[in-house]
Formats: C-alpha cells, structure tokens, sequence
C-alpha cells in the first residue's frame, strides 16, 4: 500500500513533489527536463513566491493557482536555470509548451498550461517595468478590401488616420474596426453591384439603391444613417483634399428614424437590484467570491449613482478618486474624475456616501495600495476589466430578479431620476457629459415626475368639478320641477281680505341657481330652454305685478293683507 503523500511546507517543496509525480512515457529521451528547485537560483526561488500571492491577492482561485499557474511558472525556471531578469519572455516561455506538447498532453491541459505561460508573461512584465502590453490587435485592411480600387484603400487608411486623432486610446482598436465595417459594407455594394470603380462612376441613384437593398435586408434605419454618414464624412473628406465630388451626392438625407425614449429602471426595479447586490456580498463564502461581489457592487453604484458610461468605469484610475482626502477634512461625499470621456472630455463625477463605501470596501481586497502592477481602480485577476465583464455581470443580476438591466440603462435611470428629484437641467447636462442639451432634455420626456404631478392634480380638479356639477345639477333639477308642478300644502284657512302679490324675479335663491346652470358647457339644450322658459315667466309675473293693483281673491296658499 502506498503511503499517503504529506502536504508541503513550502511552495518549493510543493513544485519538487509535482516534478517528482510527473510521468514522462511519452517524453523523448533526448528532451530537456524541467530542473528541482534546488538547482534555481535563489532570486527565482523569491519571485516564485511573490507571484503566489499576486495571484492570491488578485482573486485568482487557489486550486486554479496550485494546478495551473504555479507549475507553468516553475517550468519556466525549471527549463531556463539563469536569474529571472534574464529569461525571454518569447522563447524561453514557448519552451514549456514545447515540454507540455512533447509529454503527450491532452488539449485541455495544452491550452491551461498556455493560459498559464501568459499570465506569467504579465507579471515578469510588470516586475521589470514594460507596463502593460497593448490590447490593441493590427487591423489588417489588405484582407478586408479584396477586389477595391487602390486609390480608395489608400484614401480610407489616410483618412483612418486623420480620424483616430480625437479617438481615445482603450477604444482605439474597436474604432478602427468599426470605422471600417462602416465604410466597406457601402463601398462593398456600390464596387461589386453597381462597378463603381473611380468617383466619377458613383452616381445619386446607385446610394439610393444601397438604401433600398438594406431596407430588404432588414437593416435597422440608424444602421443605414450611419453607413450614410461613414460615405458623406469621406466624400467631404476627398472633397478637401481636391477631388471632384457632385453636390447631389453630399444631399441626400437619411431615414427617418423612431422617436424612441431611453429605457429606465423605476424605483421599485433599482430596489431589487440593490438588494440582491447587497446579497451577493454578504453571502459571499470564498475570499475569491467575496472580492468579485465587491467589485460587482462598487461598479454597480458607479453606474447607477454616478451615472457613468461602461467604458469610462472600466478605465478608471486610482489618480482620479477624490476619497479619503475629502472624508478626513469632513466635508460630504466624494467625487472622481473622468478623463478623456466620449468625445476626449473631462468631467466630475460626485459619489454619495454610499458609493464611497462601496468603492472602500473593493479597494480594501483589490490587491495592493500601491500602483506598481496597475493603476486601474477595477481589477480581475489582476488584470484591468475585459470588455464585458461587467456587462456579463450586470445582466446575471438582472436575471436573478426577473430585471432585463444592461449598464447604460443605469445611466439612463440615474438622469431620470436626477430630473424627478427636482436637479436642474443644465446640472445634469454637465453631470453626464453631454455636448447638447437636447441630448439631455430626452429624459424629461422620458418620464418627468413634474408633468406626472401637475397632470394627476389636474385631473383630480377635473373630477371634482364634474362631481361638484352633477350635484348642483341633480339640485335645480329638483327645483325647477317643484317651480313648475308644486306641491299642495295644507295651510289654515285666513280670515279677512287675500291679496295675490306675485313674486318680482321669483325667488333670489332660484334665479341664481338658474343662472349659473346656464353657464354650464356641458347643460344640453333642452334643459336651456327649460330653465329660459322659468325665467321668462318669472320675469313677465314680475313686470305684470308692477303694472296693475293687487286682485282680491279667496285662495289658499296667498298672503293675507291688512
């Protein structure tokens, strides 16, 4: 029976046992082996261990730090015995993959030994200073715009070039890309369907087609705008640098798009959010979970308090928080900045009380104070935020509550619920970094909590006046029928002489009320002429009394004189 191994004591230890459990049957003979760490150097043996807990401290798992990355790193010394500064970061790291291959090793532990080597690449990078490397991958136009006339490849890369001077670094390569998806899908059509080969081909009709044929092919109008705008920016752009360009082609006007309303979250639906935020953080059980949580949370309040785009959370620094300095000289909130926004400005950003302790509570397990690996504020494993990531997040957390939430949504409830709350709009103009206020006057069509108001207290006044009506009319209604057919009273009989005084004008209390039934909107027409017609007889009883003496006649109901 074999004995149960016992657990290193050592991170050293721990790599001698791996090596000495390692089977090389399909390992040629003549193959370099990967050495004990007792013939390292010991700078090496020192970096080992600090990139253990760089990966620890970044939030990288630790069954995937001991499986993974530390064996792929311990090759790299292993098969390269000389002090770390001088390993290459190139070839002496493809040597543990030509190890990994020539072992017979199935794909999976191929491309984990592979995700290993380039995680290995960032940190010997970071320790020795080269920064970061660039994300950014060479467009390759050649592939792209096969069978296109060369003079509109050269003039679209000149004016690419022109172009990327006002675009931001982090998104230079998804400019590119789609500066190029734009130009080519018109350019493609016009080249292959319509032979245009040089300017002069390109005529009025053959855009017009191109409208036509995506309409057919079911492309949305703002995809079909932007195509039209991609061909008119270069038109003019051709047209500045001396070509011919016929002004019916820089004229024709794009569709008519939908006046749609930015989509916002109520009240009720941020509440859900927050709460199962707040969840996912407390019943977070591995250190791990519970870092990710965090930084899911921190992001969370930076896109619905402080209303900002994906991109500007996701490149943010930690030179641009405005924190502890403001909370240790008392004054309230925080606030950060945010450089080189959509269309390359800057602007602030102000944090309530509670998103400053979301930020402290990720900042607290990011990894380090200090900037020696990476100055970005959000960080997963080590490494600045993919694109998406948070994206991804934010839509589990929608799902988990029955919420479709996406992160510009957020912003776009942050604005509306500014614009409720009574702040000006010019404030959050420049809260949210728009160029137009008209960009910004979009949420107060959206869902203005003023109009609401002003519109339910209308139309309560409304209601009540019609209630207020419906009785007075039900009154005179009564009224006037107790004027035209009255009820007998039985009334003693009077002694001496009955004098008829008719009444002048009726009553005062029934005039007015006749009066101000005829002022209604809504009386109908037969009852006008009811009321006209009391009115008439009131008023002739009245002259007609002035006119001749009293009648003396025995009858019940009249007021007795003398």
């Amino acid at each position: 029976m074999t004995p149960p191994k016992h657990k290193p004591d050592s991170l050293t230890e721990q790599y001698d046992q791996i090596l000495h459990s390692t089977r090389y049957k399909h390992l040629p003979a003549d193959f370099i082996r990967p050495q004990p760490t007792a013939f390292w150097p010991p700078e090496n043996i020192s970096l080992y261990e600090r990139y253990r807990d760089w990966l620890l401290s970044g939030g990288t798992c630790e069954m995937a730090v001991e499986i993974i990355y530390l064996p792929a790193a311990g090759h790299v010394f292993g098969l390269n015995l000389k002090p770390h500064p001088q390993i290459n970061l190139q070839e002496d790291l493809e040597r543990v993959m030509e190890y990994t291959q020539a072992k017979g090793s199935c794909k999976a532990r191929i491309k984990a030994c592979r995700n290993g080597l380039n995680l290995f690449r960032r940190f010997l990078r970071l320790e020795r200073g080269l920064g970061e490397e660039s994300r950014a991958r060479n467009f390759d136009s050649a592939s792209h715009t096969q069978g296109m006339p060369q003079w509109l490849v050269l003039e679209l890369e000149r004016y690419q070039h022109v172009r990327q001077r006002n675009w931001r670094a982090a998104r230079l390569d998804q400019n590119i890309r789609r500066f190029w998806s734009g130009h080519l899908r018109v350019w493609s059509f016009l080249v292959q369907q319509r032979q245009v080969q040089s300017l002069d081909d390109l005529k009025r009709q053959h855009i017009l087609d191109y409208i036509d044929v995506s309409l057919q092919a079911n492309y949305s109008p703002s995809t079909v705008n932007n195509d039209l705008r991609c061909l008119h920016s270069l038109l003019l752009f051709l047209q500045d640098e001396g070509y011919t360009v016929p002004q019916s082609l820089l004229r024709i006007p794009g569709l008519k798009k939908p006046d749609s309303l930015p989509k916002y979250l109520t009240d009720e639906q941020v509440r859900k959010l927050r709460d199962e935020v707040e969840r996912g953080v407390r019943e977070a059980q591995l250190a791990s979970h519970r870092r990710l949580a965090l930084l899911v949370r921190a992001a969370f309040y930076l896109l619905w308090q402080g209303g900002m785009r994906i991109g500007e959370v996701e490149e943010l620094r930690l030179e641009d928080l405005d924190i502890s300095a403001r909370l240790n000289a008392g004054l309230p909130g925080g606030r950060l900045s945010v450089r080189n926004g959509k269309g390359l400005k800057d602007r602030t950003i102000y944090l309530t009380e509670t998103a400053i302790q979301a930020l402290q509570g990720y900042l607290a397990v990011r990894g380090g104070s200090n900037t020696q690996h990476s100055d970005h504020v959000f960080l997963y494993r080590n490494a600045p935020l993919k694109s998406g990531l948070i994206r991804n997040h934010m839509l589990y957390l929608g799902q988990r509550v029955g919420i479709k939430v996406y992160p510009h949504r957020l912003r776009h409830t942050c604005a509306t619920q500014l614009l409720n709350a009574g702040c000006r709009i010019t404030s959050i103009q420049r809260f949210l970094g728009h160029k137009k206020l008209n960009t910004t006057m979009i949420y107060a069509h959206a869902h203005d909590q003023n109009v609401a108001e002003d519109y339910f207290a209308a139309m309560q006044r409304v209601e009540q006046r019609l209630d207020t009506s419906a009785a007075a009319s039900a009154s005179s209604a009564q009224r006037l029928n107790a004027d035209i057919v009255p009820t007998p009273k039985e009334e003693p009989k009077p002694e001496g002489d009955i004098v008829y005084v008719p009444p002048i004008f009726g009553e005062p209390d029934q005039v007015l009320v006749w009066v101000e039934r005829l002022a209604l909107p809504e009386l109908c027409q037969q009852e006008r002429l009811e009321i006209a017609a009391s009115l008439k007889q009131t008023l002739c009883l009245g002259f007609a009394s002035q006119l001749s003496p009293p009648m003396k006649v025995p009858h019940r109901g009249m007021a007795i004189v003398g």
